[in-house]
C-alpha cells in the first residue's frame, strides 16, 4: 500500500521550526548587541563587491523555498530526515552565533521600491550580527539537495540551479554577510547532509569501538585536525581555508573512532553523495595522491586465478580500456569512478583488517561475478584489503587448501601485498 503524504506532520514541523528559528535567532542577536565589542572578519577585496539592491528578492526567496520544502517529501521518513537537517543547521549556527559572534561592517546604501521594502522588513528582526557560519547558506545547501532530487526536466533543473546559485551570491551583494560566512555556512550545510544521509543510518547512531588500531588512527587524524585549525586561527586571512581540511580530518577521525566505513558515504555501486565528496574532498585528494605514489611502480592489475584480477582502485580510463565486466571495491575512502560495467562496493576502513562478514560477502560477490566475465578486486593500493578479499575467495571456493596457500598464490601475482596487515 502506498504511503500517504504526511501533510499534517509537515505543517507541525514547519510551525515548530519557525518558532524555534525566530526565538533562537533573536536571542543570539540580542546577546551580541549587548556585548561591548563584536569582532569583524573581512577581506580587503570585499570592499569592491558591488551592492545590488534587487538581489534582496532572491535572498528573501529562500524563506519561501524553506516553507515549501517541508511539503515536498513524499514519505514520513524523508520528511523527518529533511526536518532534522534543518533543525541541526539552526542549532549549530545559533550556538556559534552566541559563542563567537561576528559583525557585518559595511554600511548598506539606501534602497527604494520593492527592494527597499524587503530590506526594511528584514531589518525588523535581522541585525548586523549572526554572521558565521551563514545560516542562510547552510539552509540553502540543504534545500538545494532536496529540490535537486525532486525537480524533473532539464529546463526546470537548470532554472533551479541558476536561481539557487543567485541566492548564494546574494548574501554578499545585499551586504548581509562577509565572505568568511559563506564557506563556513556551506560546511555546516554539508555537515547536516552527512549527519542525516539518504538511505542510511545517521552517524549519530554509531557506537564507539574498542579496536586499538582504529583508535590510534582516530587520534592521529584528530591531532591533524587540531593542528590545521590552529594554523587557520593563528594565520587568519586566507589561512582560514585550512578549516576545510581540518573539518575533513575531524570527520575521518570520527569515522575511525565511531562511525566506521559508512561515514565515508560510499553506497553499494561505489559512488559517494556529492555532499560527502565535498565535505571530505581535502582528505580524499590526499588519499588519491598517496595511493598513486605507493603504486607508481605497480599501476596495472595482476591476474590471480580464473578471471579474477587484483589491483589498485582504477580510473575510468583503466576500466574502459580493460577487460573487466565487474569491479569488487573494498575501498571506503575514495569513490569508484562511473563506468558501464557492474560495480560492487564493500567499503572497509584503510589500515584496518576487513571484518569476517565483509570478507565473506566479498568472496561470494567475486565468485558470482566471475561467471559473467573478468573481475577486478581493488582497494586504494591493491595491496591489503583487496588482497584479503581475494584470499578469502580462494579459500572459500576450495581453490587452495588454506590461507597460507592463498597468500603464496597472491604474492606470486602481486608481490607487494600485505596479507597480515590491512591498508
Amino acid at each position: 500500500m502506498t504511503e500517504r503524504r504526511p501533510w499534517g506532520r509537515a505543517a507541525l514541523w514547519l510551525l515548530g521550526l519557525g518558532v524555534f528559528f525566530y526565538a533562537s535567532y533573536g536571542l543570539a542577536n540580542w546577546l551580541a548587541s549587548i556585548r561591548a565589542e563584536v569582532p569583524v572578519v573581512v577581506f580587503d577585496w570585499e570592499r569592491h563587491v558591488p551592492f545590488l539592491g534587487w538581489t534582496i528578492i532572491p535572498y528573501w526567496s529562500v524563506n519561501l523555498f524553506y516553507a515549501a520544502s517541508l511539503f515536498v517529501p513524499a514519505t514520513r521518513a524523508e520528511l523527518d530526515r529533511h526536518a532534522a537537517r534543518l533543525l541541526t543547521a539552526q542549532l549549530v549556527a545559533v550556538v556559534c552565533f552566541i559563542a563567537l559572534p561576528l559583525r557585518f561592517s559595511f554600511e548598506r546604501p539606501e534602497t527604494t521600491g520593492l527592494p527597499g521594502f524587503l530590506f526594511d522588513v528584514l531589518g525588523g528582526f535581522d541585525k548586523p550580527f549572526n554572521q558565521a557560519p551563514s545560516l542562510h547558506i547552510a539552509l540553502l545547501v540543504i534545500l538545494w539537495d532536496l529540490y535537486a532530487r525532486h525537480v524533473r526536466g532539464r529546463i526546470w533543473r537548470l532554472a533551479l540551479h541558476l536561481w539557487f546559485a543567485l541566492i548564494g551570491l546574494s548574501v554578499l551583494s545585499t551586504y548581509q554577510h562577509h565572505m568568511v560566512d559563506v564557506p563556513t555556512g556551506a560546511l555546516l550545510g554539508l555537515l547536516c547532509l552527512w549527519l542525516w544521509p539518504e538511505g542510511g543510518s545517521s552517524p549519530l547512531a554509531a557506537r564507539p569501538v574498542c579496536e586499538r588500531r582504529r583508535l590510534v588512527l582516530a587520534v592521529a587524524y584528530a591531532t591533524s585536525s587540531l593542528a590545521l585549525s590552529g594554523l587557520a586561527a593563528r594565520g587568519g586571512g586566507w589561512w582560514l581555508w585550512l578549516f576545510w581540511p581540518a573539518v575533513s580530518c575531524a570527520l575521518v577521525a570520527l569515522n575511525y573512532a565511531l562511525v566506521g566505513a559508512a561515514g565515508f558515504g560510499k553506497v553499494a555501486d561505489g559512488t559517494v553523495p556529492l555532499a560527502t565528496r565535498l565535505l571530505l574532498s581535502p582528505y580524499t585528494l590526499a588519499a588519491r595522491l598517496n595511493a598513486r605514489l605507493w603504486t607508481r611502480r605497480a599501476p596495472e592489475p595482476c591476474h590471480v586465478a580464473d578471471g579474477v584480477w587484483l589491483g589498485r582502485l582504477p580510473s575510468a580510463r583503466n576500466l574502459t580500456a580493460g577487460p573487466f565486466r565487474t569491479v569488487v571495491d573494498l575501498c571506503a575512502e575514495i569513490p569508484l569512478p562511473r563506468w558501464g560495467g557492474r560495480r560492487i562496493a564493500l567499503p572497509s576502513l584503510d589500515l584496518v583488517p576487513p571484518t569476517a562478514a565483509t570478507l565473506e560477502a566479498a568472496a561470494e560477490a567475486i565468485e558470482a561475478a566471475r561467471r559473467h566475465g573478468p573481475v577486478l578486486v581493488c582497494c586504494a593500493l591493491g595491496y591489503a584489503r583487496s588482497a584479503a578479499a581475494v584470499s578469502a575467495w580462494l579459500v572459500r571456493t576450495g581453490r587452495v587448501a588454506d590461507a597460507g596457500a592463498a597468500a603464496a598464490m597472491i604474492r606470486a601475482a602481486r608481490p607487494r601485498v600485505v596479507l597480515h596487515d590491512a591498508g
